[in-house]
């Protein structure tokens, strides 16, 4: 069996929760709306500035449309305080945006071609700010940044992907039809394979098959008792999140909160 990094790590609760430890006498940092130029129109975004200082800025893409899935999303807007509050330790510019039919976003849903959406808002980060990029993508939207990331080359100077509850099936139900990840075995970047392990659109079985075909560096971390959707279980969530971005990228003292 090929070694998930560090193997592969159940994340469970913590009592400490370093998001709420200092909440009221965090700043708010601003929030910038954007129109970021896509491959079939206009895409609504949001920018969540950083520190001036920061050595990196990050993507968060949303889940499913179909769904209701919108950068205004839970477990994306959880999953951007991680790469953004200052509580958490990295202070990093961190882009939501909608995919194409979504929101504002001009065009039609595709399904697929959404990797490309991925693509323009990786663009628009790489020319906006000149720094590497770290992604984060949370069900479909895990799975579009990992085919933007992996299977199609951006021109951006991506680091590293962290994957919430990417599907390894198209509907969350035994027999349903499986994704298939045949490029996993080629994509060099550093990847986190971050579920529940009661999600329902990715069994933990499947998911670990997934990750073992991945080309290290890798890491899975299976959240104990959490669904697809992190229900309950966003504090966990979030630790795991950090604990392996700090893994990767650790703080530098001039980065520090002040």
């Amino acid at each position: 069996m090929t070694a998930l990094h560090a193997s592969v790590e159940m994340v469970s609760p913590s009592r400490e929760n370093p998001a709420s430890n200092q909440a009221s006498a965090t700043p708010a940092r601003a929030l910038r709306s954007v129109s970021l130029p896509g491959p079939v129109g206009r895409l609504e975004a949001l920018l969540n500035e950083g520190s001036p200082e920061a050595p990196f800025t990050a993507l968060v893409c949303h889940p499913h449309p179909a769904g209701g899935g919108t950068m205004h999303n839970k477990v994306v807007y959880h999953a951007m305080k991680v790469l953004n509050d200052e509580q958490w330790g990295f202070r990093w510019p961190t882009l939501r945006f909608n995919f194409r039919g979504t929101g504002l976003s001009q065009g039609n849903h595709d399904g697929h071609d959404e990797s490309d959406d991925v693509q323009a808002a990786l663009a628009w980060l790489q020319s906006e700010f000149q720094r590497p990029i770290v992604v984060a993508g949370f069900s479909f939207g895990a799975f579009m940044a990992l085919k933007a990331c992996c299977l199609h080359k951006p021109a951006a100077d991506v680091r590293a992907l962290a994957l919430l509850g990417l599907p390894t099936r198209i509907e969350g139900r035994p027999g349903a039809r499986e994704i298939s990840y045949s490029f996993l075995p080629k994509c060099t970047l550093p990847k986190l394979f971050l579920s529940g392990d009661n999600d329902q659109f990715a069994p933990s079985a499947d998911l670990r098959h997934v990750a073992e075909s991945a080309l290290a560096p890798k890491q899975l971390a299976l959240i104990p008792g959490a669904d697809h959707f992190f229900t309950g279980q966003i504090e966990p969530m979030q630790q795991a999140l950090s604990g392996w971005l700090h893994g990767y990228f650790p703080i530098r003292p001039s980065e520090q909160p002040q």
